[in-house]
């Protein structure tokens, strides 16, 4: 548990949180806090975004917006999470219990890129942009390698590509436990987005494995893909798996989820051509 040793704030504008948060090295933003609270950090200034209107979800003219303090609950209920962002919905929904996802925020668990983050696996297969209040708009795919540096995210954005197909996939010891393995994959037309995380490192893309996959690949290249896919990426150990039968079970989640979104392609390509 943290604790506050001088103040807490309730902040009136995002100005206002950033200017509190560069008073000392030590402040930090309050998200949901659930994540936060694991540790026994003494934190000078604690920083609530709470008062902002940042937890909302709204459609854009290209995609969709999703305020920092929306919670992982809103990310799973959410109407407009459909199509290929519905990956969005499935990544989250095993995620410790619904009282937790009640409170934990897209903000905090984006920010914390956190190596078991089933949420930014997700996001990074997608095209998708961190807002940050001093840093400006940063493509997740760069926000995700960054340094820590102090910032508040203020929302991330997401462009809905009408053709785009996505499938998320994960393995768990219990069903709501931290992934052993997670992986995202989104296809438009002939260019495909392959995410891996829980390595047990923080989510990372297979940008060469993706490129060697063209618009209909067969079982074989299927196949070759989930070997290269192991080899373009790094895999550890802990106390979940071992760093080779990660591997293994990302072969297996790779070609599943491979499978999956090429037949959501082909039903999607029915629907769309004259009867």
């Amino acid at each position: 548990m943290f604790t506050i040793t001088q103040n807490y704030v309730k902040a009136e504008s995002l100005s206002q949180a950033y200017d509190e948060l560069m008073r000392n090295r030590n402040n930090r933003i309050l998200g949901g806090g659930m994540w936060m609270r694991q540790g026994r950090k003494r934190i000078p200034t604690l920083v609530d975004l709470s008062a902002l209107g940042l937890d909302t979800i709204t459609q854009t003219g290209q995609g969709i917006d999703i305020g920092c303090m929306a919670t992982l609950r809103d990310m799973e209920t959410s109407p407009l999470l459909t199509g290929s962002l519905q990956i969005l919905s499935k990544s989250v929904s095993d995620i410790v219990g619904v009282q937790f996802r009640n409170t934990a925020t897209v903000g905090g668990s984006v920010y914390g890129r956190f190596g078991f983050s089933d949420f930014l696996t997700a996001l990074l297969a997608l095209d998708c942009t961190v807002h940050l209040y001093h840093g400006g708009k940063v493509p997740m795919r760069d926000f995700v390698n960054l340094p820590y540096s102090k910032d508040i995210v203020e929302k991330i954005s997401l462009t809905i590509h009408d053709s785009c197909v996505a499938s998320y996939q994960s393995l768990r010891r219990s069903a709501t436990d931290f992934p052993v393995i997670a992986l995202a994959v989104a296809k438009t037309g002939d260019r495909w987005a392959i995410s891996v995380g829980a390595r047990p490192h923080r989510a990372a893309l297979a940008v060469q494995t993706a490129a060697s996959l063209g618009a209909v690949p067969s079982a074989l290249e299927l196949e070759a893909a989930a070997e290269s896919l192991c080899q373009e990426l790094t895999f550890g150990e802990n106390m979940r798996a071992s760093a080779d039968y990660r591997r293994d079970i990302t072969k297996v989640l790779f070609r599943r989820a491979a499978e999956e979104l090429l037949s959501a392609e082909q039903q999607l390509g029915m629907e769309r051509s004259p009867s």
